[in-house]
């Protein structure tokens, strides 16, 4: 008997700034960890930045950078297909398909589209789309572009991006239904990573870690920026001597998410005990991240040199991607009368 298909997970990393080590534990190992049982396809959703990025040397700044990040996490470009979203142009062509299958009315309960407006209506404007420009407002098509191109089962989010995923899954329903007896595409579903399903990773101020709260603690930071970084991390007035409660302690947190489970035991243990003081806390959190870090770092400005490998992986992983593409555009161009 024939061994079941390996079902395809598709993940895809928006180029908006620097990454940090929030994804690190919440998107890039967990996603990362999906080759073993998955057929794992990455790109980089450089077209989707143009809805916030108007500086185009930043859109290549993040795109190379993100990139490099991947592949210094672990990301091996021979068992997988990891490419450029702007590199395959039938994303496109099948996101217009797309769109003329799909509901304004969709689009209108899209949580991004759907916030702008309450912040308009909020602030008492009359214009409830003002600062909607149209990338933003059918980003949900291209995204449903962008996963059912690939024929994808699983797409690894965040927990607010489950919806993208639910309108792709729509979008695939309607084409179905209208095509389905030439050509049926696979009807995604979303997965959320454990870390994300359960407890958040505190930023440098308490709160979840964002970039949108400038709090973030990126991945490659010098070590003299590093430590420094983790020092300006709030702490309670608790003094040395006294117990302390290692949950509600932001550096806890993060000590927990990249320390062995032996050392966070150890940690938990004489914190709770007392006799130990935030600052060495803080100091064992720097040696922890730096130690982890350190590899990843210089793989990392590696890649990002001129001449690099990362060029060449995206550019043949852009070959794997249309090859794959290629195919199911043409039977989605003869399914709607092409």
């Amino acid at each position: 008997m024939a061994a079941p298909a390996r079902k395809v997970s598709l993940t895809g990393i928006k180029p908006t700034g620097d990454p940090h080590i929030g994804n690190l534990i919440g998107a890039i190992r967990p996603a990362l960890s999906l080759v073993e049982e998955h057929d794992s396809i990455y790109f980089i959703a450089d077209y989707h930045a143009l809805t916030t990025i108007r500086d185009p040397e930043k859109v290549r700044e993040y795109t190379r950078s993100v990139a490099a990040t991947w592949m210094a996490a672990g990301l091996d470009t021979e068992r997988t297909i990891f490419y450029r979203q702007s590199d395959v142009p039938e994303t496109f062509e099948l996101a217009w398909v797309l769109s003329c299958l799909t509901g304004k009315g969709l689009m209108n309960r899209a949580h991004a589209y759907k916030a702008i407006r309450d912040r308009n209506a909020e602030a008492g404007r009359d214009d409830l789309d003002s600062g909607v420009n149209m990338g933003l407002y059918n980003y949900p098509i291209l995204m449903a572009a962008d996963i059912l191109l690939m024929n994808s089962d699983l797409v690894p989010v965040g927990r607010d991006q489950t919806q993208h995923v639910e309108i792709a899954a729509d979008i695939a329903g309607s084409f179905n239904h209208h095509y389905g007896a030439s050509f049926r595409f696979h009807v995604p579903k979303a997965v959320v990573p454990e870390a994300e399903a359960g407890r958040t990773l505190p930023g440098t101020d308490g709160r979840k870690m964002s970039k949108s709260y400038d709090n973030t603690i990126p991945l490659f930071l010098p070590e003299p920026k590093l430590r420094k970084l983790i020092r300006r991390i709030p702490t309670d007035s608790v003094p040395v001597e006294e117990p302390k409660d290692p949950d509600s302690s932001p550096v806890f947190r993060i000590l927990e998410q990249f320390a062995d489970a032996e050392t966070v035991a150890e940690t938990r243990k004489r914190l709770e005990a007392g006799g130990v003081g935030w600052g060495e806390l803080k100091n064992q959190l720097f040696e922890v991240l730096n130690e982890q870090l350190r590899d990843l770092r210089a793989r990392y400005e590696e890649l990002m040199a001129p001449g690099s490998e990362l060029d060449r992986a995206l550019a043949e992983g852009a070959e794997k991607a249309r090859r794959r593409a290629r195919p199911l555009l043409d039977q989605v161009r003869a399914a709607v009368g092409m």
